[in-house]
């Protein structure tokens, strides 16, 4: 960041604070009303000193870094992640199986075998999709 943006900011951000504390300063209105025309006038000779080029850069960078992120996340990586997350759901419903099992209530055991099977079938339609998507 050069020096001449990084100060133009800085009187920038100096002029709007000082102009609203003459705003909220407890004065006569003439006086109140000079004395924010002089902070205008020096907020408005601040923001002329604001380096555009620096601030299209920022706004550049800013912009590069999103798209990075954005091919990043790519088709194979959603796949790969949904993969791993149908084992951890898989893992969940089968320990729930277990633990109706364990607790011998034939209707527990049924639903949550309902819930295990189910969860398989979910899984595996959404990572079809996904494979789906991901060869076109």
């Amino acid at each position: 960041m050069s020096k001449k943006g990084g100060m133009g900011k800085f009187v920038a951000g100096a002029a709007l604070g000082a102009g609203l504390g003459v705003l909220f300063a407890p004065k006569k209105g003439s006086e109140t009303r000079r004395e924010l025309k002089v902070k205008l006038d020096e907020f408005i000779a601040g923001v002329k000193d604001i380096d555009m080029d620096e601030v299209k850069a920022e706004f550049e960078d800013k912009i590069d870094g999103i798209q990075r992120e954005l091919k990043d996340l790519d088709k194979e990586k959603v796949v790969k992640i949904a993969k791993k997350k149908a084992e951890e759901l898989k893992k969940k419903a089968e320990d729930l199986v277990d633990l109706a099992i364990e607790k011998g209530t034939p209707v527990l055991r049924d639903a949550a075998e309902e819930v295990r099977l189910k969860t398989i079938d979910v899984t595996k339609e959404v990572l079809k999709k996904l494979e789906d998507a991901e060869v076109k």
